[in-house]
């Protein structure tokens, strides 16, 4: 048997249950599993948790064959953040990353490289939060610590 064809349909079938998976994600999550949340969603979650903007996304399509806007990706992640399959963070002017992973925890944003990591869990406490105003509830904190890499000696 040609070993080409075995590790062919070895990934169709690998792609067949990944497909599979982003459509129950999705309709999971009362989002219709459209072409183009499909695609995206492909790439989003394809890659494990991770941090990327709506620029990153746009890229990453156009470089796969898939043909969508800037518009549509912005769009189509403020609808997964919407349906809590995602998770946006701020952290420098004007761009917002999305965070695959949705559970609690803090990031550190590394400046000169535009990045996020996480923070172990644990390794921050938060306390003595404000009184939220009337009628309001704390969702969410969000710690963003920002690096730089140091100066190298004698520079």
């Amino acid at each position: 048997m040609d070993h080409r064809v075995t590790t062919h349909a070895h990934d169709h079938s690998a792609a067949k249950t990944q497909s599979f998976c982003v459509f129950e994600r999705l309709r999971a999550a009362g989002l219709r599993p459209t072409r183009q949340r499909v695609a995206l969603c492909n790439l989003i979650f394809g890659a494990g948790d991770r941090h990327l903007s709506a620029e990153d996304l746009h890229d990453e399509a156009h470089k796969a064959g898939e043909p969508v806007s800037l518009a549509t990706v912005y769009n189509t992640l403020h609808q997964f953040t919407d349906a809590g399959i995602v998770r946006p963070l701020s952290a420098e002017g004007q761009r917002t990353y999305f965070d695959t992973n949705t559970s609690d925890h803090h990031h550190f944003f590394v400046e000169s490289e535009n990045t996020m990591i996480d923070i172990p869990d644990g390794t921050i406490q938060v306390g003595n939060l404000p009184e939220p105003p009337e009628g309001m509830e704390i969702i969410n904190v969000d710690v963003v610590v920002r690096l730089r890499r140091k100066a190298a000696p004698g520079a």
